[in-house]
């Protein structure tokens, strides 16, 4: 009785356990759309009073040779601009939970492509990571159609 009591709770522990190990990254482009054609790109921030994930997007994208612009307004020659939602948990620490990242076409703001990253707890990234991911999963997306 003891050792089935002893496996029904390690069952459970390793249940709780694995319940909490969750991650996911996906991304996807709009067959007409021509993202290796994309030179110009504008990051809006999700919030303008916390723009640090935005900065990292832009960062990110710079650091790919795209020539990238941050800010509430888009200048006219973007050939794209790209939006994002990032969530966030508490766990001891805080950390980001899923980001989301769309690439739209600048003159009807129409979904080009879009990318996810979610990562819990027991599989967190730091936002530089998370953001890279997504950034790279999205590129790799473009590319193949």
């Amino acid at each position: 009785m003891k050792t089935l009591l002893r496996l029904a709770a390690a069952a459970l522990l390793l249940a709780a356990l694995t319940g909490c190990a969750v991650n996911r990254a996906t991304a996807t482009a709009d067959p007409s759309a021509r993202l290796d054609k994309l030179k110009t790109l504008h990051v809006k921030p999700m919030d303008p009073k916390e723009p640090s994930t935005g900065q990292l997007i832009t960062d990110n994208l710079r650091k790919r040779g795209y020539q990238v612009t941050f800010g509430t307004e888009a200048p006219a020659n973007a050939d794209a601009v790209v939006t994002y939602v990032d969530k966030w948990m508490w766990d001891i620490t805080m950390y980001m939970l899923e980001l989301t990242v769309t690439v739209r076409d600048p003159k009807n703001d129409y979904p080009l492509a879009t990318g996810n990253s979610l990562h819990t707890s027991l599989t967190r990234k730091t936002p530089s990571e998370m953001v890279d991911e997504v950034i790279g999963n999205i590129i790799k997306e473009g590319r193949t159609k």
